[in-house]
């Protein structure tokens, strides 16, 4: 942050008086969508009524990030600072506010739901008709500073590192959403093993499940990280497990995973697909469905959803592998991810 004095005018009419202070951040602002991310200067957010402003100690870069800058999500709102794995320390409160200033917070993807819909009247905020989401319809974290909704930040332990922490926000929070959808089932396959299902794959084998790695075709680092974290089996995407799934969570953005998953699950076996976004799915025989196997998505978190998770991550012993860069590589960083030159999460730090 950098201050600099906003020159007085000094005439008949207004006497002399002291310089007011400018405070300025930095952020990485996507101005089109397909374009590169550009470094500003821009001046201090203030907290309006139920608002915190925190000074950002790491934001993950999300798969959802990318989907974001490249124009795969409609709409944003432009220009935009993305980013929504939010952690940090609040410097300044509004009106209303109850947490207190130099507590650490995570902010995460959904910013603001409006209340009064029929979804949040029964508690599935999840799927307002009326949101914020951080990153994309408000300004995000790839900044060093930046204003969130006081309500939807979650108060986070001193002593947690902020780095290890940042992926929990969106990777941990729906994956977490994800394998409750995806039931009680022993044998859980996971489809693309990026950020989210390095975080379920840790929970799962917590919780007495088997888990079975599905990575892109040739892939063998990301097959090794899996077999890492207690996945008992990891092959390409392409491939049968050695023995049929209770269910499946597709994490990667590729339609064609739908049949290859369902294929991959026993009779009344659940497909999850916990992605934002995905391609096209392909047409499939209606005998990959049958015998009770279900398709279903998975939209955004609740609050509730975050509740749980940090405290389950924490009792699991949930320990993120992350790659750490300056904010100033905020491109570099989802270069990387495109390109799937990642192991686990990208972590930005002002």
């Amino acid at each position: 942050m950098r201050a600099v004095s906003a020159p007085s005018k000094n005439n008949a009419n207004n006497p002399p008086r002291k310089s007011a202070m400018l405070h300025f951040m930095r952020a990485m602002v996507l101005r089109r969508v397909g374009e590169r991310l550009i470094m500003e200067e821009r001046p201090e957010p203030q907290p309006g009524p139920g608002e915190v402003r925190l000074r950002v100690e790491a934001c993950g870069v999300c798969r959802t990030d990318l989907h974001v800058v490249d124009g795969d999500l409609p709409d944003p709102k432009l220009p935009i600072v993305p980013g929504h794995e939010i952690v940090g320390r609040i410097e300044a409160v509004g009106a209303g506010v109850t947490l207190a200033v130099g507590a650490r917070v995570g902010a995460p993807w959904l910013g603001h739901t409006c209340g009064r819909c029929p979804y949040c009247a029964s508690g599935r905020e999840n799927l307002c008709d009326a949101p914020l989401f951080t990153g994309y319809t408000r300004d995000g974290g790839f900044a060093s500073h930046v204003v969130v909704d006081a309500a939807y930040a979650f108060p986070l332990a001193e002593a947690l590192d902020p780095v290890a922490a940042a992926p929990l926000l969106c990777a941990g929070l729906i994956g977490w959403r994800s394998l409750k959808a995806a039931g009680e089932a022993e044998k859980i396959g996971l489809y693309g093993f990026g950020a989210a299902a390095h975080i379920v794959a840790q929970i799962c084998r917590w919780q007495g499940r088997r888990v079975f790695g599905f990575t892109r075709q040739g892939d063998a680092a990301s097959q090794n990280f899996a077999l890492s974290l207690g996945a008992e089996w990891a092959g390409g995407s392409d491939e049968a497990p050695p023995e049929p799934l209770g269910a499946a969570i597709i994490f990667a953005p590729v339609g064609a995973l739908v049949p290859a998953a369902l294929a991959a699950v026993a009779k009344g076996g659940r497909v999850v697909c916990g992605g934002i976004h995905m391609s096209d799915i392909p047409a499939f025989p209606y005998s990959l469905l049958w015998g009770e196997r279900s398709v279903s998505s998975v939209a955004n978190l609740t609050r509730a959803d975050g509740v749980e998770l940090l405290e389950l991550a924490a009792r699991a012993g949930v320990r993120t592998t992350t790659r750490t860069y300056p904010l100033e590589a905020a491109n570099e960083a989802l270069a990387d991810l495109r390109d799937g030159r990642l192991e686990g999460a990208a972590v930005l730090t002002p």
